[in-house]
Order: C-alpha cells, then sequence, then structure tokens
C-alpha cells in the first residue's frame, strides 16, 4: 500500500540533507571560531585543525548540495574515524559510550553520498545548465 506521504520523497530527503548539513557545519565552527561556544575542555590542535575544517566546509557542502557525493563521503569518514578515537574504546554501544551523534552522522552522510544533491541542491542546477547548454549547441 502506498502511503499518501510517498509522493514527498525527493522534498523529505533534500530537508535531511540541508538540515544534516547545516547542523554539521556548526561542530566545524565551534571548533575553528568558539561559535556559538567554545568547546569545553582541552581540545587537541588535530582535532580543532583536522576535524573543524572538514565539518565546516563539508558541512556547508552537503547543506547547500554541491559536490554532495564527495562532502558526504568525506565527513561520513571523519565521523566513522571520530567515533573509534573517542567514543569505540571506552564500551560496546554507543549508548554507553556516548558516541551516538557521531555513530547517526556517519551513517547519514554515508546514505547521502550514495544519493547525491537531490532537489534543492547546486549539484542539480550544474546538471540542469549542463543539459540546457548542450541542447544550445546542437
Amino acid at each position: 500500500m502506498k502511503s499518501f506521504l510517498s509522493g514527498y520523497n525527493s522534498q523529505s530527503y533534500a530537508l535531511m540533507r540541508i538540515i544534516a548539513g547545516f547542523l554539521f557545519l556548526w561542530h566545524g565552527a565551534q571548533k575553528l571560531f568558539g561559535i556559538p561556544s567554545a568547546m569545553p575542555g582541552e581540545v587537541p590542535a588535530f582535532i580543532t585543525f583536522i576535524a573543524g575544517p572538514i565539518e565546516l566546509i563539508a558541512g556547508a557542502m552537503v547543506m547547500i548540495g554541491l559536490f554532495t557525493r564527495w562532502s558526504a563521503f568525506l565527513a561520513s569518514g571523519l565521523m566513522a574515524a571520530a567515533y573509534w578515537m573517542a567514543h569505540g574504546t571506552n564500551a560496546l554501544l554507543p549508548i554507553q559510550n556516548d558516541g551516538e551523534l557521531a555513530a547517526l552522522y556517519c551513517f547519514v552522510f554515508l546514505f547521502i553520498s550514495t544519493q547525491g544533491g537531490g532537489i534543492w541542491s547546486v549539484d542539480a542546477c550544474r546538471r540542469c545548465e549542463s543539459r540546457s547548454g548542450a541542447i544550445q549547441e546542437r
């Protein structure tokens, strides 16, 4: 049986991609600039200078849908590494080791990397422009 909401798959995917990217970029802004609040405690330099820019830039790119597959794949890998570096060695389950957010981001971004930008993305606009340019050249 088809759900009455199944006609909105593209829109709900786009909203998920936009919100995931938006939330992720703020982790980078927090690490790099202390915005909206500074990171609690002492943060190792490699987290600030490696994870921070990836979170900020990949989050923004996923949010606007620019090079979405590669940006999301990079973000997914970063979250997998973060999970095992900071959480996975502490306890078996994410609920026990406080790694739920890293695990969730990892798999949401992995899903986004398989789907691409979808509607409401720069990638979609770039595809439309390249198709219209090819049509006009004929």
